[in-house]
């Protein structure tokens, strides 16, 4: 009798599926490259040189984020060339909020079974964003794993590494009274609050990622595809102009959960409600769901997708600057003493 042989493949894992996914991403990531990075695919780590004549008391900044369930609208659509986008901006935006300059960038996707083209669209939305962000995208780990994650699906983290010099860390320790704040717009949901948003269109309204919506002008899949906006010119084309005193890279929680997190104690921010304008999708949303006012300013970024707090006299110079770097922004309210958090007027 002869045996049953039981292989890798037979178990749910090609090694040769995986080999050629490395080959169709090659290209994609080496247009990422910065000239400090000193080796390409392959070896077991990626190997980045810091330019010490530029940062004279360098400081490396971290940051690591996912995409969420904006991953269900992706499979659901059956696109997947722009969540990648999503996964740079989910993590520069956040290390920008220092100050950093993005120097490189990992990734994690694991799925059930590897469709190397699937993956290969993921991979270009990541180096599209890396090279907006101007950040080389060095490795990453794709992991199949069978029996793990339902079929056609996968998910992913990202990682990425910053470095600003000691002495011009943004922290928002000198904020105070009176200071402006300026609302950088937001393209849209951007890649927080989908439970909420999935729950709404698609178990309330029974909705399809095809729908057309008038309000939109797009389908409804197109809307929440939106890719997160990354914010790395807002800072870049400002800095050696104005005084950046504080950022916050508007995520989970709203304007009322990130914001405080850079004003010092004894301080907060009065808003104005109607000095930006609020994307079509939060109203809609907020309707068909019968949505709290609390709740949707706290789960979305309601338009704002990233916040700098400047001084009073250099708000107009700020929003010009802006304006030429290609940002949509307001100047959305003040800093006060005596009070702690945001309120809205």
């Amino acid at each position: 009798m002869t045996k049953k042989r039981i292989t890798y493949k037979k178990a749910g894992v090609d090694i040769d599926e995986g080999d050629r996914f490395v080959d169709l991403i090659g290209p994609l990531v080496k247009k990422t490259f910065r000239p400090e990075v000193m080796a390409g695919l392959g070896l077991f780590g990626a190997l980045f040189r810091l330019d010490i004549r530029k940062y004279q008391n360098p400081v490396l900044v971290s940051g690591t984020d996912g995409v969420g369930t904006k991953l269900k609208v992706a499979f659901m659509a059956g696109k997947h060339d722009t969540v990648g986008i999503d996964l740079v901006a989910m993590c520069v935006n956040d290390i920008l909020t220092s100050g950093a300059e993005p120097l490189f960038f990992l990734d994690y996707f694991a799925t059930g079974r590897l469709k190397p083209e699937k993956a290969a669209d993921v991979i270009k939305g990541i180096a599209t964003g890396c090279r907006e962000a101007r950040c080389a995208l060095v490795g990453g780990e794709t992991a199949e794993m069978p029996g793990f994650y339902d079929k056609g699906e996968y998910d992913l983290s990202g990682f990425a590494v910053g470095v600003v010099d000691h002495d011009k860390i943004v922290n928002g320790s000198r904020i105070r009274k009176g200071d402006a704040i300026i609302g950088l717009a937001s393209s849209g949901v951007h890649s927080n609050g989908y439970s909420l948003v999935r729950k709404i269109f698609f178990d309330h309204k029974k909705m399809r990622v095809g729908t057309y919506m008038p309000d939109f002008g797009t389908t409804l899949g197109e809307e929440l595809l939106k890719p997160t906006k990354i914010y790395f010119n807002a800072y870049y084309k400002t800095m050696n102009h104005i005084k950046v005193k504080g950022m916050a890279h508007i995520t989970g929680g709203g304007i009322p959960g990130n914001l405080p997190r850079v004003i010092p104690r004894g301080l907060g921010a009065i808003l104005e409600e109607n000095s930006w304008p609020v994307p079509a999708v939060f109203r809609v949303m907020q309707q068909m769901g019968n949505v709290p006012e609390s709740d949707m300013k706290r789960t979305f970024n309601m338009g704002i997708g990233f916040v700098m707090v400047v001084g009073k006299g250099e708000a107009d110079k700020t929003l010009t600057l802006l304006k030429k770097a290609g940002y949509k922004a307001s100047r959305i309210g003040r800093i006060e003493n005596n009070m702690e958090g945001v309120q809205y007027v």
